[in-house]
Formats: C-alpha cells, sequence, structure tokens
C-alpha cells in the first residue's frame, strides 16, 4: 500500500478523545431513585481515540490532533493511544485545569445509552495543526464552519472521508451536508442519512446523498450498509455477519476504519464494504469502544474458522481475504479492563 514517496502518515485526525466507561449486562435503565447492577465492566479512550485506534490496529499509520487534560484520565488515555497502540500524539497538546472529557455508555437491548460532561478545548485544531503534516487521508466530523487544516490537507492530495453526529437541536438542517463539498467519502449512519436527507429508508438516503460526495457508505447497525459510487453508478447493499452483540459502542468508527483500509489499498467498493462490516461485527463482541476494534488476528481468526464452513452461500463473498491477510497478523489487541489504571507490581 506504500511507495518511496509516501507521506509520513496513512490517515490524520482530529478531535476529542473521553474516557469511555462501559456498564454492559444491564437488565433495564435505571430508574429514578434505583440502582440497577451491570454485569460487566470496562474503561478506555473514546470519541476519536475509537478511530484512532481501530485505524492503528488495521497497520495504517495513523496521527492524531486532540487536546488531554493533565490528570490521571488524560494520562491513561495518552499512555494507551502512544504507548500500547502506537497512535502518533506529535499534534497532540497537553493542558493543565482543563480536565479530560468523560462519556459513562450503558449498553442493553442490543443498543447504547450515553451520559457525557466535557468542555470545548482551550484551542482549536486549526492551530494545533498549523500546517497539517503530509497525510493520504483525513477523516472528518462534519462541522458548520469547515476547519482550515483540512482544505490544506486535501490541497496537498489527501482524500477526505467525513461522517456526521448526533443533531442535538434535531432540527437535521440540510444545509449542514453543504460542508460536504470537496469530500470524497461520507459515512452516515441510517439515522443521520434519513433525517438529512428526509428521505423514508437508508437506501434512498444514500441515493440523495450522492449528490453531494462522490462515494456514500450508510450503515445500518446489525443490517449491514448500503454504499453508492456515483463516479461509476455503483450501489452495493450488504448484510453485516450474524453475530451477537455484546456493545455497540463505537462500531460505526471500526466500520469506518475499515472502510479507510479498503479505499486506500484501491479495493472494489463490495469488498470494502464487506470488510468494514466483518470489522464493526467482530467489535460488537467486545465492551469498550476503541479497545473493542480488531486486529488482524483477530479478522485471520475468523476467517480461518468460518471458511471451513463451505456450505454457507453468506460467506462466498469474503473469498477476498485470502488475497489481503497479511502473511504475519502481529500480536492480539488488549480489550478494555474494569480499571482505569494498574499498579506496576513491585
Amino acid at each position: 500500500m506504500t511507495t518511496a514517496d509516501e507521506p509520513a502518515f496513512d490517515v490524520l485526525l482530529s478531535g476529542t478523545v473521553f474516557l469511555d466507561i462501559i456498564f454492559t449486562g444491564l437488565p433495564r435503565p435505571p430508574a429514578p431513585g434505583t440502582e440497577v447492577w451491570a454485569e460487566g465492566l470496562g474503561s478506555c479512550p473514546g470519541g476519536i481515540a475509537n478511530l484512532a485506534v481501530a485505524l492503528s490496529r488495521l497497520q495504517l499509520r495513523t496521527a492524531l490532533s486532540a487536546a488531554f487534560g493533565e490528570d490521571a484520565y488524560g494520562d491513561f488515555c495518552w499512555e494507551v493511544l502512544a504507548e500500547q497502540e502506537g497512535v502518533d500524539l506529535s499534534y497532540c497538546r497537553r493542558f493543565y485545569g482543563w480536565h479530560s472529557p468523560v462519556t459513562v455508555s450503558m449498553a442493553m437491548d442490543r443498543d447504547r445509552s450515553m451520559v457525557t460532561h466535557g468542555h470545548r478545548p482551550p484551542v482549536s485544531a486549526d492551530e494545533m495543526l498549523d500546517p497539517p503534516p503530509r497525510t493520504r487521508a483525513c477523516f472528518v466530523h462534519i462541522q458548520p464552519e469547515q476547519e482550515r487544516w483540512v482544505r490544506t490537507a486535501k490541497s496537498d492530495g489527501a482524500l477526505l472521508f467525513a461522517d456526521i453526529g448526533w443533531d442535538r437541536t434535531e432540527l437535521w438542517a440540510p444545509e449542514l451536508l453543504r460542508q460536504l463539498d470537496g469530500y470524497d467519502v461520507f459515512l452516515p449512519n441510517d439515522v443521520e442519512a434519513m433525517r438529512y436527507t428526509r428521505s423514508d429508508s437508508p437506501e434512498r438516503a444514500a441515493v440523495a446523498l450522492a449528490e453531494h460526495v462522490p462515494v456514500v457508505v450508510v450503515t445500518r447497525g446489525g443490517g449491514g450498509a448500503v454504499a453508492v459510487d456515483s463516479s461509476t453508478g455503483e450501489t452495493v447493499d450488504v448484510r453485516g455477519p450474524n453475530v451477537a452483540p455484546l456493545d455497540s459502542t463505537g462500531a460505526g468508527d471500526v466500520f469506518g476504519a475499515g472502510f479507510v483500509l479498503g479505499t486506500l489499498a484501491g479495493w472494489p467498493l463490495a469488498d470494502r464494504v464487506r470488510f468494514a462490516n466483518l470489522c464493526a461485527a467482530l467489535s460488537v463482541q467486545h465492551f469498550g469502544g476503541s479497545l473493542s476494534a480488531p486486529g488482524w488476528v483477530d479478522i485471520a481468526t475468523w476467517w480461518r474458522t468460518v471458511s471451513r464452513r463451505s456450505s454457507d452461500s453468506e460467506l462466498s463473498g469474503y473469498g477476498f481475504l485470502e488475497d489481503v491477510l497479511p502473511h504475519r497478523a502481529g500480536v492480539e489487541v488488549r480489550r478494555a479492563s474494569a480499571t482505569i489504571r494498574l499498579r506496576t507490581p513491585g
């Protein structure tokens, strides 16, 4: 995937890193005045860290620009990203007196609810990325106003991938889609896509969004994804692997990482969607958004196991994995733990 004249990074990200605390196995949501015990607990970096870890675990050279607090939560997130996951934090800064944002995620009934607290970072991404490093791709969360560093990266040859978040106003203003001008790939989920386009199905929403950006992929959770490439007229609709989900936190980010890798590698659209579906499906079997992301060992293990089921027609589309799995799949990845820090023995 690389040449002698490649940029320093495959993917550049900017955003907010949260400390994620995840409760799983909740029998019901907590009602006022009551207490509910969870069967499982995990902690890990979250927010933009979900995408950074997922990309790095697929062996993409990943750089992150974010603010970190000078507190124990910030220490933990920094160490996990830089030392454990190999994410480049050269374009990050730490700020004394600014506490790390925190999200508590509660997984139940194959979905999750979240409570978040945090404040705006002391400086903007444009201040930390002035100028941005050369990169093959950027993954950007669409904002009402486009950031300067994104335009600079695009002019330097980077592909632009984008997602979009939940609209807290619930107005879902279609005008925000104008910010997609100049982007190459847009990856919203089905709810976001349908509400921004006023469509009654993910499939119709994907077609409508393809008028704004060359490649659109609308994810449907466990239902897989539909993708439209307006430059070729190709449309693919791929179901996801049938798995039992434990926690869906960060699954959309893991899907995005898989699609980025397939795009940079030049895979056909259907293979990119299948691979992204697979990465997301493997991630929801573990709790913790970032540290649930699969590595190549997980992907290879899954394929070696299911490829023996020669009678399963749904698996025939994954035969391309035989050609793309690394000969040396690397080490097994770590998962989220119940505590943010264990004391070093001795």
